[in-house]
């Protein structure tokens, strides 16, 4: 195997590509075609190259750049490699659109948004953690805003905090209706003041190398060239993201397959509480596109086919005044709550029937042309490009959509999994933040919270680990090839893209936002059946370069393990918690004495279905209560107001 250390020139697969003519681009990916079909005929060896690192990073989104700046300025002498499969602006991270928690305003306090965050995980959370989120997320805004992101401001030049859903005050920091894209277009430059992050663009990784228990480096195809790459290092980090491509409807780019959880489970960590999975409730039918839950913070309102405000009749009214929202009220409640409203509505017929399914209106026109263009400049774009509809005129069709994988990767407080010096930060990790529904705009806090303390962290161990033993990596290099090998020469007559839609299907039937018994046994089944006929999914294009065919075919593996975790996950769990809602009788509940608890899915060793196990959560300062929104949210708070006050005046 060819090797370079981290301090030798940039091998070329990390270099920028020149711009070069279609011409020319033609004639280039012909000869590689001809060169990259004989490797895979047997001859991949002679194209692995290492590259020796202190720590690599799979994934630059949010977390994985937050992690890799984090690293870089705790010791500037480590390497740091940095592998996507898309070029870091491509990440997910940039569609993200509403805004990001921080308690800013001084009549707003840490307390109120930790009990916001417990309350809205329906008491799930690992308040240890969820602590220490809330307590960090002003310092993190504060250096992103430092590092020249551009957040939305009031008239006096102060920090403007927009409402969202389950928070009782405004404390959203946002960038008009684009704020994912701004955190990470300023994470990614400011990534690009350290020269130890070694850059790997374009680098699909296949496995993890692990050896005695501790995490060795990766091993990742360079998309481009076709070759291989096995990077060694001290410590890895896994930013990967969640799994929303599993559902057929869903509001996630095509990257997000559930790659580093399939891996994670690859190696025996679990993945902790798979079955909640979040429908967002405004998402554009048939498309997958998010309206963000800031429309609805700006003051937007939700009706149903009479025009009537419907979330007024599922525990979140009264109804608020037109153009006044109030936190915890109507359009604010959480979004677990509104996605079950609508299924309610649907039932009963109040919905409007069109060719891409039933929807609900959401209506921006009271809030006129002015502050629509201004808050909301990029939702007018979207709702014209894909539904022809003119917000400042019209209401939005909204249906609710897959959006966000509470669960993930099983890590502690500070985001290490169950194999040493292997970390695990944002939607494809499970650290216990989200509990069994997220709360709007806690997510994108959670990648900056979460991806420095995962970097800072891998760069201590970094700093006091040995080397790997290079004929252990490289064995499993060496075994990396052979099941790519394998899966490119696989006989066979089925197509992955068929085995996808079947998978998107079924998860929407048996894990959608309500369930059934018998809706999650079929999907199981379902899932289990798909799993027999991947073995023999054929792989008709024999070139690598961009090799489409067989990196969706990898991609499908994954997300058939990590689909299968969440259906049995789903199926075990019997009782109505947040996300995860059942109609069978005696779970339609929820059951604090029997599941108050965190789900674990461990991937069968004969590849049967996953091994369900049961681990506690973690609870501090506040007991489990009634989730509570509206006018009961409202008499809650006053009641305690008073109780507290009476202590005083006693003493």
């Amino acid at each position: 195997m060819s090797e370079m250390r981290g301090n030798s020139r940039l091998p070329r697969w990390q270099t920028a590509t020149p711009s070069i003519s279609r011409h020319a681009l033609t004639l280039y990916l012909t000869g590689q075609k001809a060169q990259i079909y004989s490797r895979l005929s047997g001859h991949w060896r002679n194209a692995v190259h290492t590259f020796n690192a202190d720590i690599a990073i799979i994934g630059a989104g949010g977390a994985g750049l937050r992690a890799a700046i984090a690293a870089a300025e705790k010791n500037p002498l480590l390497t740091i490699a940095l592998v996507s499969k898309v070029y870091p602006m491509r990440s997910h991270t940039v569609a993200a659109e509403g805004g990001s928690a921080a308690v800013t305003q001084s009549t707003d306090s840490f307390d109120s948004h930790f009990h916001d965050t417990v309350s809205g995980g329906d008491w799930l959370c690992e308040q240890d953690v969820v602590d220490h989120f809330v307590r960090h997320c002003p310092a993190e805004m504060t250096q992103l805003e430092l590092w020249g992101c551009p957040w939305s401001r009031k008239p006096d030049g102060s920090i403007n905090v927009r409402r969202f859903g389950g928070m009782k005050i405004e404390r959203t920091w946002f960038a008009a209706d684009k704020t994912g894209f701004h955190i990470l277009h300023t994470l990614f430059q400011t990534s690009l003041k350290y020269p130890n992050i070694k850059r790997f663009d374009e680098h699909f990784v296949l496995d993890i190398l692990v050896d005695e228990g501790q995490a060795r480096g990766l091993v990742a195809m360079n998309m481009m060239e076709g070759s291989l790459v096995q990077i060694r290092a001290k410590a890895v980090i896994m930013a990967t993201g969640g799994a929303g491509r599993v559902y057929r409807y869903n509001t996630n780019g095509g990257i997000v397959t559930g790659d580093g959880m399939g891996i994670a489970l690859k190696h025996g960590i679990p993945l902790r509480d798979m079955e909640f999975v979040q429908y967002h409730p405004t998402g554009l039918p048939g498309s997958g596109i998010l309206i963000t839950e800031g429309c609805r913070g700006e003051g937007g309102i939700m009706v149903n086919k009479d025009g009537y405000r419907y979330l007024q009749d599922y525990g979140m009214g009264p109804e608020t005044p037109l153009g006044k929202p109030e936190n915890k009220y109507m359009e604010l409640g959480p979004r677990d709550k509104l996605s079950q409203a609508f299924w309610h509505e649907w039932r009963a017929g109040r919905t409007v029937a069109t060719p891409r399914g039933d929807v609900v209106y959401l209506d921006l026109r009271h809030l006129g042309e002015e502050k629509l263009l201004e808050r909301l400049p990029f939702i007018c774009e979207l709702a014209k490009a894909y539904v022809g509809v003119d917000p400042v005129k019209q209401p939005i069709p909204v249906r609710p959509t897959a959006h966000y994988t509470m669960g993930g990767i099983e890590t502690d407080a500070r985001c290490e999994t169950r194999i040493a010096g292997l970390y695990a930060v944002g939607e494809c990790s499970s650290v216990g933040l989200h509990g069994a529904n997220r709360l709007g705009s806690n997510s994108l806090a959670e990648l900056v919270v979460f991806g420095r303390l995962a970097g800072e962290q891998a760069a201590e161990r970094a700093q006091g680990a040995s080397a790997a033993s290079s004929t252990v990596v490289d064995s499993q290099a060496r075994d990396v090839e052979t099941r790519l090998h394998s899966l490119m020469n696989q006989e066979g007559t089925e197509k992955w893209s068929t085995l996808r839609d079947a998978m998107g299907l079924s998860m929407e039937e048996g894990c959608g936002i309500y369930r059934t018994p018998e809706l999650m046994q079929q999907t199981m089944d379902t899932l289990a059946e798909l799993k027999e006929r991947f073995k023999r999914v054929k792989i008709t294009d024999h070139a690598s370069v961009f090799n489409t065919d067989l990196l969706y075919a990898i991609e499908l593996g994954h997300g058939l393990e990590v689909a299968e975790c969440m259906a049995h996950a789903a199926f075990h769990r019997r009782e109505s918690r947040g996300a995860h809602q059942r109609l069978d009788e005696g779970c339609t509940a929820r059951d604090d004495v029997n599941y108050l608890k965190h789900t674990l899915t461990f991937r069968a060793s004969d590849g049967g279905a996953p091994r369900i196990d049961y681990t506690p959560v973690n609870i501090t300062t506040l007991p489990p209560a009634k989730r509570v929104y509206g006018a009961e949210s409202t008499a809650q708070d006053n009641h305690a107001r008073q109780q507290k006050h009476e202590e005083s005046a006693n003493g």
